[in-house]
Order: C-alpha cells, then sequence, then structure tokens
C-alpha cells in the first residue's frame, strides 16, 4: 500500500534513488516560486501606466498583505507533516481526512483574516504614511484582496502543499501557470476597459488577482476530488475532525512563529542601516533582492527534503529520511557556492542594474562580498530547517531562529554599526556571523536525530 500510493506520484520518495526524488520535487517547486513573483510583476507592469500614485498604492498594498504570508506558511508546514506521513504509512483514509481539515481550517483562516482586513483596510496605509491619493487607491486594492484572500489560503494548502506532500509538485507548477495566464489576460481589461469591460482602474488589478486565485484553487480542488495525484478528497473529509485539525495547527503555528520573527527582524535591520543614512537603505534593500534569487533554490530543496522527510519517517524509514535531508542540502551548498561566488564577482555590475548612486552601488557591493561568503551556512539552516518541518517538529527551527536573529544577528549589528567604521561593515559582518552560527546550530541539532522519533 505505501509503495502503490508512492509510485501514483511518479516520485521516488520511499524507495529508490534519493537525488532523483529530491530534483524532481523541487525543480517544479522552483519554477513555481519564480512564477509567484511574475505574478506581482504582470500587476506592476500594468498599473505602472496609471500613474506614480497607483504604483506607490500598489507597493503599499503589497506590504500590507505580506502579513498573511506567515498565517499561509504556517499552514503549509502543518499540512505538508501530517499529510506526507498518512502517506508515508500507507493510510489513504488518513490521508483524505488529513487533506480535507488543512482545507477546512486554511479556509475558516482566510475568512477570519480577509474580513478583519477589510475591515481595517482603509487604516493600514495611513499607518505606513501614505499620502492621502496614494491611502485611498491602497485601500479600494486591499478591500477587494482581503475580501478574496481566502482564495490565497485554498490555492496554497490545497493548490501546492497538500499536493508537494504527496511528492507531486508538478501539479502546483501547473497550477501557477494557470494563474499567472489568467491574470496577464484579465489585468489590461479590467485595469482600461477593455472589449467593452468597465475601466476599473487599481481595483481591477485586485479582481484580476482574486478571479485568477479562485479559478486556480477551484482547478485544485477539483483535482483532489478526482484523486488526481494520489490524494482523493471527499466533502465529507472536511468535515470538523478537532483533532487533525489541531494536530495541523499544532505544527503549523511555530512556523507562523519562524516567519513572523524573520519579517520583524528584516524591519529591524533596515532600520539600523538607516542610522548609516539613505543610501546604506537602498544598498540595503537592493542586496537583498538579488540574495533573494539565489536563496529561491534553497526553498525548493528544502520543500523538497520536508516531503521526503514526511514520508518516510511514516515509512518507517528514519535513516533515508536523514540521508535525503542532508543530500538536499549539500545539493544547496554546491549552488551557493557558485551562485554566491557570481554575485561576489559581478556584485558592482548587478548593483548597477538597481541605480546609478555610486554610494549605493558601493555600499551594497560590500554588502554582496562580505555576506555572500558565508550563504553556504544559509543552505543547512534552510533545507534542514524544512526537514525538521517535515518530521512535525517546527517548534525547533522556530527556537533556533529566534536564537540566532535576534539573540545574536540584531544585538550585534547594533554593536558593530558603533564600533566598526564604515558602519554598514559593521551590520554586514553581524549578518555573516549570525547566519553561520543558525546553520551550525540546524546542523547540529538535526544530526542529533531526534527528529526522527517524533509522533504526527
Amino acid at each position: 500500500m505505501v509503495h502503490g500510493m508512492a509510485n501514483e506520484t511518479h516520485n521516488h520518495l520511499t524507495e529508490g534513488s534519493l537525488a532523483r526524488g529530491i530534483l524532481r520535487l523541487a525543480i517544479p517547486m522552483l519554477v513555481s516560486a519564480l512564477l509567484q513573483n511574475a505574478q506581482s510583476l504582470i500587476d506592476l507592469y500594468w498599473i505602472g501606466r496609471l500613474g506614480a500614485d497607483a504604483v506607490a498604492a500598489l507597493a503599499i498594498g503589497g506590504t500590507v498583505l505580506m502579513m498573511l504570508f506567515p498565517l499561509v506558511m504556517g499552514m503549509a508546514v502543518g499540512t505538508v507533516a501530517i499529510v506526507s506521513r498518512r502517506i508515508g504509512e500507507g493510510d489513504a483514509r488518513g490521508t483524505s481526512y488529513a487533506a480535507g481539515q488543512a482545507l477546512s481550517v486554511a479556509m475558516g483562516l482566510g475568512l477570519i483574516a480577509g474580513v478583519v482586513g477589510w475591515v481595517f483596510a482603509g487604516k493600514f496605509p495611513l499607518l505606513l504614511g501614505a499620502e492621502p491619493a496614494v491611502a485611498v487607491l491602497a485601500a479600494e486594492y486591499l478591500e477587494i484582496l482581503f475580501l478574496g484572500s481566502f482564495t490565497v489560503f485554498v490555492l496554497f494548502v490545497g493548490g501546492h502543499s497538500i499536493f508537494q506532500a504527496a511528492g507531486n509538485t508538478v501539479i502546483p507548477m501547473v497550477l501557477m501557470i494557470a494563474a499567472n495566464l489568467i491574470n496577464l489576460v484579465l489585468d489590461p481589461i479590467l485595469i482600461f476597459g477593455l472589449y467593452g469591460a468597465p475601466a476599473l482602474g487599481i481595483r481591477g488589478a485586485a479582481i484580476a488577482t482574486v478571479m485568477s486565485q479562485a479559478l486556480a484553487a477551484g482547478g485544485a480542488l477539483v483535482l483532489l476530488r478526482r484523486g488526481t495525484g494520489g490524494i482523493r478528497l471527499h466533502p465529507r473529509h472536511m468535515l470538523p475532525r478537532p483533532a487533525i485539525a489541531l494536530s495541523i495547527l499544532r505544527i503549523g503555528l511555530p512556523g507562523t512563529g519562524q516567519m513572523l520573527a524573520r519579517s520583524l527582524m528584516a524591519l529591524v535591520l533596515m532600520r539600523i542601516a538607516a542610522t548609516a543614512g539613505t543610501a546604506a537603505i537602498a544598498a540595503f534593500g537592493a542586496g537583498n533582492r538579488l540574495q533573494m534569487l539565489i536563496l529561491m533554490p534553497a526553498f525548493a530543496l528544502g520543500n523538497a527534503a520536508a516531503t521526503l522527510v514526511g514520508q518516510n519517517l511514516g515509512a518507517g524509514h528514519p535513516d533515508r529520511a536523514a540521508r535525503g535531508a542532508w543530500m538536499a542540502a549539500w545539493m544547496d551548498v554546491a549552488l551557493m557556492v557558485f551562485f554566491g561566488g557570481l554575485l561576489m564577482l559581478f556584485a558592482p555590475l548587478l548593483m548597477g542594474v538597481f541605480t546609478v548612486d555610486p554610494d549605493v552601488i558601493t555600499i551594497g557591493t560590500d554588502f554582496l562580498r562580505i555576506t555572500c561568503g558565508f550563504y553556504v551556512f544559509v543552505a543547512p539552516s534552510i533545507v534542514l530547517g524544512r526537514a525538521f518541518q517535515g518530521a512535525g517538529d517546527a517548534l525547533t527551527p522556530m527556537i533556533l531562529t529566534l536564537v540566532a536573529l535576534w539573540g545574536i544577528q540584531v544585538p550585534l549589528a547594533i554593536v558593530l554599526s558603533r564600533v566598526i567604521e564604515p558602519p554598514t561593515h559593521g551590520i554586514w559582518w553581524a549578518i555573516a556571523i549570525a547566519v553561520t552560527i543558525h546553520g551550525l546550530l540546524v546542523s547540529f541539532c538535526f544530526q542529533r536525530g531526534r527528529w526522527k522519533q517524533r509522533v504526527v
């Protein structure tokens, strides 16, 4: 039964080649992540034709909506851990109920977050300091997106996490392609009023986004109902099962806490960088954008490791789970060496893509050349951290993240920026030291192997 369920996904997760299984999971997830970023660029491309106020409103709206991201990711963590474990155990009934409860909880959280966000949509832009004209546009954009925000939860949990847990990452990729294509078609029609449609401006972009997500989410539910991808979902599986729902939340909430800790830390570091001037802020922002590109494979490999660990623990193969997680981590170490080296070598040229200001280019170049050499330690912190979560232990990576970021990185950045000249070098070295310690801590704790006994 175990092998039958695993083979339905056409991936080698509980048997066969580990490397092949990891890559067949990770590559479609990397493509999905790129497509997800592309969706925001599509909106920006069309909204840019409405003027600077509309672009500013879009930026503010995006910042506010990022508050939902930790909640969505927490749900994803809990879903992958529980569903992949049931699949590894060969428990088809348990798998369906786990998937159904994940969807029910996701819908509930999405509706609650949407209603609360809609109520305060007009206040968020003002809190972020938007000018009145921009605040009005941002509120129009946010009201629609918050009302439709449950579609994001359904799409990420039903269209991504459940299929990922089953070892099928091709379906989520196809769903993301469909969502992008729908958004690409609807954006100009609804923004500018083409083909007889009303010209809705920035509200049109929001409606296009919600519609594209809703259609993709609907497609995911249809596939789950049909049993495509190895999991068959029936409406009865979504009826309340408190024990399963609480298990998903128990694993997912620490994942939410970890994401919130990272988001808040980024704001604090930005504030510290601001003490060195506007050029430092610009350099830090541009450098982070570049580094996020080389981190995308780490998240894809980490998600692959989470699925592999969950299924193999369920199948009673803890040693295979450990080997697979370490293999994924070493794959990303190799990628970090290669891409980190490119960033260091071509740092001035790459910074020049974002700005012509010589001070920003100089500070940003220093940022990349100081920190990128240490990003080999980011590979185990992300990949093995996700492997912990796949085992159902989201608390350990959350604690280690809090220790590294808030116990080490933030205090070091404050101190070193005051004792090292220029101050930005102190901030950059604080980041380098913290990511190194974080990577070593995660590696040490993972190697101890207590996660192998985790029951979910």
